[in-house]
């Protein structure tokens, strides 16, 4: 099968040597609205399309790390229902917890892509490989952002962008297949 997903080959090539994948939550894997219950519970809506999108990332051996400002119950149960370990959550300064991340790994800024739309994740935009933004990003992030996805934040933008790393490093065709139940 032939995938239905183009890119400009430099894109591609930008992307080709990523190894990990910074995501910020609010706004890129969710809406961005905050919603609250009556009792002052925080609400998150996320999408499914996204959620496999991290799950991918992780087969195909590219480390997903989120960093967020906030922290919140429903938001520490999706994450580890996708398996996503390594979080920063409740931290407005990326920065420190992004190299934090990389030196765990064994990693740089060369191997690292970013997905951001505010500017507590300005410094990790600017120094990644690859930085990528959701259409209603704020100006500055999309200024810095390599690629805009043409999906919105919170309805499959971040698998967008797994997708373009998935691509990318040579996994999309593989994983497709197995999706289709192709032999491996």
């Amino acid at each position: 099968m032939h995938p239905a997903l183009t890119w400009p080959p430099e894109l591609l090539l930008r992307a080709q040597g990523v190894r990990v994948a910074f995501f910020d939550v609010d706004g890129v894997l969710t809406d961005g609205g905050l919603y609250f219950s009556a009792e002052g519970e925080t609400l998150k809506r996320f999408h499914t399309l996204d959620g496999h999108g991290l799950k991918l990332l992780r087969q195909a051996g590219i480390e997903p790390c989120v960093i967020s400002g906030r922290d919140s119950a429903p938001l520490r149960l999706r994450l580890q229902a996708l398996g996503v370990t390594r979080l920063r959550l409740g931290t407005e300064d990326k920065l420190p917890a992004a190299e934090a991340m990389l030196a765990e790994l064994g990693l740089d800024w060369a191997q690292a892509a970013a997905m951001g739309d505010d500017w507590p994740d300005l410094p990790l935009l600017q120094r990644a490989a690859l930085a990528c933004a959701p259409p209603a990003a704020h100006a500055e992030a999309r200024a810095l952002a390599t690629y805009i996805t043409t999906a919105p934040a919170g309805a499959g933008a971040a698998r967008e962008f797994c997708d373009l790393l998935l691509v990318a490093g040579g996994h999309y065709r593989r994983l497709l297949g197995a999706a289709l139940g192709a032999p491996a």
